[in-house]
């Protein structure tokens, strides 16, 4: 029972990290100004188009990594988020790779662990 709680309280804390992270990049990537953002990730400056759909990628998942287990907790859209997350931070790992950018891919990666975890949990115990 104690393990449970603990396991419980993990998850919540895991979903609403990723949930917050994204929220974040999100608002950055859509109401910052696009010389403040090149400043910070310098990939914007030539990929606008990019940023924004990214944001609004970020936003989505940002809700619906949380959203549907705080609404109803037979909800499979977590689960289906968290493969979206996977699949956003694969393609951003290989992004920055492409540009030369390897050494940027490190919260990239940790956001695919933190998916994963929300993935292994929803799948090995059903009232998370």
């Amino acid at each position: 029972m104690k393990t449970s709680k603990i396991l419980s309280i993990t998850i919540w804390a895991a979903k609403i990290f990723l949930s917050v992270s994204l929220l974040w990049a999100a608002s950055m990537k859509l109401f910052q100004p696009a010389e403040t953002l090149a400043q910070m990730w310098p990939w914007t400056e030539q990929n606008r188009s990019l940023v924004l759909v990214t944001g609004i990628i970020d936003a989505v998942a940002a809700i619906g990594i949380l959203l549907p287990d705080l609404i109803t907790l037979k909800s499979r859209l977590t689960l289906y988020t968290a493969y979206g997350v996977i699949i956003l931070m694969i393609f951003a790992s290989v992004f920055h790779i492409s540009r030369g950018e390897a050494g940027q891919i490190g919260i990239n990666i940790f956001f695919l662990l933190v998916a994963l975890f929300i993935i292994w949990t929803k799948k090995r115990c059903s009232h998370f």
